[in-house]
C-alpha cells in the first residue's frame, strides 16, 4: 500500500517526493531543540515564508591552524557547536576572537 501526502508547493518545487511505501513510514517525534539546534524550518537557509538565522554571540575556542581551523561558536541561544574557517570567516565575533587571542587575522593562529 502507498500514501500520499499533501505537500505545500514550495516542498513540490524542491523535488519532495509525496509518495511512500507504508514500509517507509514512521510515528513521528518531535525535534529536541536543546539537543539537535537549527532544525527549525526558519532557520534552513531559503527555506519557508520569512526565513531566520541564530545569532553568534561569540566564539569561545579554535582548533587547527589558520584557513583550516574549526571554531567553537557559542550562539544566542547558549547552544555551542563548531564550524569550519570558510563558515565563520564573515562573523564579527571571529574579529573579536583575534582580538582577544591578541592577533591581526585568523592566518596567524
Amino acid at each position: 500500500a502507498t500514501y500520499k501526502l499533501d505537500l505545500s508547493d514550495e516542498l513540490k518545487v524542491k523535488g519532495i517526493v509525496n509518495k511512500f511505501h507504508t514500509s517507509l513510514l514512521r510515528i513521528h517525534v518531535p525535534n529536541d531543540d536543546r539537543r539537535f539546534p537549527g532544525r527549525q524550518l526558519n532557520q534552513i537557509p531559503g527555506f519557508g515564508d520569512n526565513p531566520r538565522e541564530w545569532q553568534v554571540d561569540r566564539i569561545l575556542s579554535h582548533s587547527g591552524k589558520g584557513r583550516e581551523a574549526d571554531f567553537q561558536i557559542q550562539w544566542s541561544t547558549g547552544d555551542v557547536t563548531w564550524a569550519p574557517y570558510e563558515e565563520v570567516k564573515h562573523l564579527e565575533a571571529l574579529s573579536a576572537y583575534c582580538e582577544a587571542m591578541g592577533i591581526s587575522n585568523p592566518s596567524k593562529l
